[in-house]
């Protein structure tokens, strides 16, 4: 008798394998990271910078170097040394306590206008700023120099032309608000997910973006996520590892079902997914403990769990699309025109039916008149026979 011989197969657990990986990935990333620092801290660079900083004081006027050489303790560029006296320590001390709000403006850097169609050249020397808010230009690229800002703080630049965000983004670790919104980007930096300290991103309105990277689940301290209008036709993966997720805003986009593990975002507190194509929502949202408000459009939603609906801690609203008095004046107009196609299309078909029973009578007639022929010959042939 023949003893058969049993293979053991290997069982692996996927999670632990991914888990291996992405920690690889990690350090690998990690370790490009420092080399690409090591190189832009290297004293060619300095020297480089330093050079080009001492150009640009000679084109300032004595009271603009001074203001500048104020607040460049708090720049990268602290080691040059400036072109003019400075103001004694405790004067500068007196004179921040008498005006804190000027002292917090001069960190704040704004510029708006259609005219701007890049960033003025002496922003790179300005690197003690803690927030930027450019809106409203032409701009289609962020500056080269962006890492230089590494005190940077609130990022909002929303409502102007551009294209893309540099990799060099990632170096803003102190970042803590980013508004892209209604530009025209297609894509997200992995780079990104580096500031890890990041809590409100908004990415409304770019259109062209439908996929956001898996390195932004690093971003473990964000509370607001904004991807509204745009082309998403599902949850990124990403989102659904931002553990401190309070607000999610997916309204206006392609979204035809939400996942199943949607009770992953624990701490979710406003959900905005109106204006898509959802027929239904996951049992699994029930089990969100904080959840507070749900919004969705009402049109094509089929099945609702009953919990949403019926609990008085969470309020749930459905949307449903009136018509506008420009959109039903279109409306009746499409249908205005579609009776009349109906309309010309019966007539036609009328027309059809009278030409194919007048063909129909005029066979007929010839058939017959085809017969009698027949038996007029067969006739006049006896006949000819019989004499």
């Amino acid at each position: 008798m023949r003893l058969e011989r049993k293979v053991d197969f290997p069982v692996y657990d996927l999670s632990l394998i991914r888990g291996v990986w992405e920690v690889r990935v990690k350090k690998h990333r990690q370790r490009q990271k420092k080399e690409q620092d090591r190189k832009e801290q290297s004293a060619l660079a300095r020297i480089d910078r330093q050079w080009q900083y001492r150009i640009y004081c000679k084109t300032l006027k004595t009271t603009e170097l001074n203001l500048l050489h104020h607040y460049l303790e708090r720049s990268t560029l602290s080691d040059i040394q400036p072109h003019a006296e400075a103001e004694h320590p405790d004067q500068k001390d007196q004179h921040d306590q008498k005006d804190p709000e000027q002292f917090q403006s001069k960190l704040i850097y704004q510029l708006d206008g259609e005219q701007w169609t890049e960033f003025p050249r002496e922003l790179q020397w300005m690197t003690y700023l803690k927030e930027w808010h450019v809106s409203g230009t032409k701009i289609h690229q962020l500056p080269d120099y962006l890492a230089l800002f590494t005190q940077l703080t609130v990022l909002k630049i929303p409502k102007n032309s551009i294209t893309e965000l540099p990799p060099e983004i990632g170096k803003l670790t102190e970042l803590r608000e980013l508004n892209v919104s209604y530009n025209r980007l297609s894509r997200v930096p992995p780079e990104l997910g580096n500031c890890e300290n990041l809590e409100r991103l908004e990415l409304a309105g770019n259109f062209n973006l439908s996929e956001l990277p898996f390195e932004l689940s690093n971003l473990k301290q964000l509370v607001h996520l904004d991807i509204a209008e745009n082309r998403f036709v599902s949850i990124p993966i990403c989102a659904l590892r931002m553990s401190s997720l309070q607000l999610l805003d997916l309204s206006n986009n392609s979204l035809t079902d939400l996942p199943q593990d949607m009770d992953r975002l624990e701490q979710l507190v406003t959900l905005f997914v109106h204006k898509n194509n959802l027929s239904y929502l996951p049992h699994c949202l029930t089990h969100i403990s904080t959840l507070k408000m749900i919004v969705i459009s009402g049109d094509e939603l089929h099945c609702i769990p009953t919990k949403l609906c019926r609990s008085p801690d969470i309020k749930f609203i459905r949307l449903y699309d009136k018509p506008t008095s420009e959109e039903k004046k279109k409306k009746k107009i499409e249908e205005k025109k579609k009776k009349e196609k109906n309309q010309r299309r019966r007539w036609r078909e009328q027309r059809e039916e009278v030409k194919d029973g007048r063909e129909k009578e005029f066979i007929e007639a010839y058939i017959s008149t085809l017969k009698d022929r027949a038996g007029y010959g067969s006739v006049s042939a006896s006949k000819r026979l019989g004499m």
